[in-house]
């Protein structure tokens, strides 16, 4: 069994994950071309610099600061990292937690919909959550307003039962948002897990809550949508869910009501329709990796192996073919002839320099 990365390899990799520049797919592939994030950290200033900019590693002594916090970290290659969110797509690089991470080994479903939510909406909510820790099952949400918050509190209400909550949030693991729920934040810390991938202290952003996401899709075998209006977040939660092969599952709801659009549409395009916990539990207890609801949104990055390193030609031909727009990968390798782990190595370049933009189903554009 792997024991995960050992301390200087550990200070290594949050050291480049807070550099500019630097996302999960970049990190990723940067692991892949240098072997460790140790190899990896002093080769960003040249690597940027081919791709047309200068560049400073975050300071030394923040990273530093960051570690005096102590936080708990957990890497992609821990053993306790959660083996769902692993197998989710790209995963994030480092996750930190409070609480139980037995969790993480419980079968896991996610419970989103609408902030602005119905009161029936929000009973039905607790009711699914209460229902589904009591059959030994890790209820995710997302610890915002309405739906999340019925959604904790009804798996907090069967404290004594083998399931529990994993909340996951948009800022740092020490960081409240919204600030009502102070108290049901620490609740899920405290009797359940509580989950982070941005930075201890960092203020949640508009930009952090897709990230935000596809944790809480990756960390569940099926995402259920209890209300959601036409262009809500929890059908982002939805449509990730659906890209990990794991089950989409939705409430049906009144055409009168907009707050149901977004579940109605779900169904029509091959979510299935729940309604009731003995529903979820059904489809969720005999997930076996291969999901029965048809609903499907597109791919994910598909990492290539090595090929040769780009020269500063080759970022120039590949910035060349780029435009605002976003285009695949696979068209970038086809248009330019080159080599699939050549040009993934020159958008490596291009992304820490700034100039590149990364978008859904492995898309990329200039910046």
């Amino acid at each position: 069994m792997t024991t995960g990365p050992d301390a200087a390899e550990r200070f290594a990799r949050i050291h480049v994950l807070r550099s500019p520049n630097v996302g999960p797919v970049t990190y990723y592939h940067l692991l892949k071309r240098f072997g460790s994030a140790q190899a990896a950290l002093p080769a960003l200033p040249d690597l940027a610099a081919r791709g047309g900019a200068r560049y400073r590693l975050a300071p030394r002594d923040r990273i530093e600061a960051e570690f005096a916090a102590g936080a708990h970290y957990l890497f992609h290659d821990d053993p306790e990292y959660p083996l769902m969110l692993l197998a989710a797509g790209t995963p994030p690089p480092v996750i930190t937690v409070r609480g139980n991470l037995a969790l993480f080994d419980q079968p896991g479903v996610a419970i989103v919909g609408a902030r602005n939510a119905s009161a029936g909406a929000v009973r039905l909510a607790r009711d699914f959550a209460a229902g589904l820790v009591e059959r030994g099952f890790a209820v995710v949400s997302g610890l915002a307003r309405g739906i999340d918050a019925a959604a904790h509190w009804g798996a907090l209400a069967m404290p004594h039962s083998d399931g529990g909550t994993i909340g996951v949030i948009a800022g740092g693991i020490d960081v409240v948002y919204p600030p009502e729920h102070a108290e049901l934040q620490a609740r899920v810390a405290d009797e359940g897990l509580l989950v982070a991938e941005m930075p201890p202290g960092t203020e949640p952003q508009a930009r952090h809550f897709p990230s935000r996401n596809r944790i809480i899709a990756g960390l569940a075998a099926g995402t259920v949508v209890v209300e959601a209006a036409q262009k809500s977040g929890s059908l982002i939660t939805a449509r990730l869910a659906g890209e990990f092969g794991r089950e989409v599952m939705a409430v049906p709801g009144s055409p009168l009501d907009a707050r149901a659009h977004g579940c109605n549409q779900l169904i029509r395009e091959g979510a299935i329709l729940v309604q009731c916990a003995d529903d979820i539990a059904e489809l969720v207890h005999t997930f076996e990796g291969s999901a029965r609801s048809t609903f499907r949104d597109g791919g994910l990055l598909d990492y290539q192996d090595a090929d040769p390193e780009p020269n500063g030609a080759t970022v120039d031909t590949i910035a060349g073919l780029l435009g605002m727009a976003p285009i695949g990968v696979d068209e970038l390798i086809r248009q330019s002839g080159a080599a699939p782990g050549t040009v993934q190595d020159a958008l490596l370049d291009l992304e820490l320099a700034g100039r590149l933009v990364r978008h859904a189903g492995g898309r990329v554009s200039l910046a």
